[in-house]
């Protein structure tokens, strides 16, 4: 696809939403992962929309991603929700996965705040603990910015030194100690997935510095950088990676139980943040 056919994409897509939520224009996005979209709940004033309805939207076929875009008012901020996210390993590109990330941009979105589940492979972090991401090391193999870049969506080569913004990190980190939520800070390492990764594999991301691992988000930040979007990440741990002996046999269901359970304090910390 050309630059200006997909440019004219993200119009229409963005067009579509803009007539289904009378003119309302938050400035404040969502991005929710695995079994974290509980935060919908909390909205006031909701407008739902299916991303099977939006153009140009990939589908989510992942367990306890809901597939919705969601307008509403949390504790008296405007935001926009994605509830559910889309991956390489479904078979999207990532250009593809990234797509509504350019969407909300249109609309009118000026920061962005990220979650998602990862494995630890920090030995100081347990399951159940939020981890700010502060910085990321990318393999996956498929660059959202490769091809024709578009002058109107970004520059060619975005500098990502300060891609995690700094002030809202030191946000996140403030209202979770007030709250008396224990809260770390990291770095992630992405992956393509879908197959978890070997003790040996967990090793090697360990000595490579990182803290978590995981399947998603790097994408979709590089494209918000990318836009000129102000970022924050959060992770929930859902299993411990590191050191070798602790590894356990992980399932999807195992992640979820774990993010239902430690949504409660992201939810508090995200709203906080969010109307402060």
């Amino acid at each position: 696809m050309d630059k200006e056919q997909f440019y004219q994409n993200i119009q229409q897509a963005a067009n579509y939403i803009l007539k289904q939520v009378d003119g309302r224009s938050p400035k404040t996005a969502l991005m929710m992962g695995t079994g974290l979209s509980s935060i919908v709940d909390d909205l006031e004033d909701t407008i739902s929309i299916d991303y099977n309805t939006i153009p140009f939207f990939a589908q989510s076929t992942v367990q306890s991603h809901s597939g919705k875009l969601v307008y509403g008012n949390l504790n008296g901020t405007e935001v926009i929700i994605l509830a559910g996210r889309w991956h390489y390993y479904e078979g999207y590109s990532s250009k593809e996965l990234t797509f509504p990330i350019r969407v909300i941009k249109q609309l009118g979105i000026e920061r962005i705040y990220f979650t998602n589940v990862s494995g630890g492979v920090n030995e100081n972090y347990n399951a159940g603990d939020l981890v700010i991401i502060k910085d990321h090391i990318n393999f996956m193999p498929d660059h959202p910015l490769r091809g024709q870049n578009d002058l109107r969506l970004g520059l060619r080569f975005p500098d990502m030194l300060h891609t995690y913004d700094e002030e809202l990190r030191s946000k996140i980190q403030s209202v979770a100690h007030t709250f008396n939520i224990p809260i770390h800070q990291g770095v992630y390492f992405a992956l393509q997935g879908p197959s978890l990764e070997t003790p040996a594999e967990y090793s090697f991301i360990h000595k490579f510095g990182a803290d978590m691992v995981g399947m998603s988000t790097v994408p979709e930040v590089i494209v918000a950088k990318h836009a000129g979007l102000k970022i924050a990440a959060v992770s929930i741990i859902s299993n411990i990676c590191y050191p070798p002996e602790k590894i356990t046999e992980t399932t999807i269901e195992g992640v979820i139980e774990v993010a239902n359970k430690a949504s409660h304090n992201l939810n508090i910390v995200l709203k906080e943040v969010i109307s402060s």
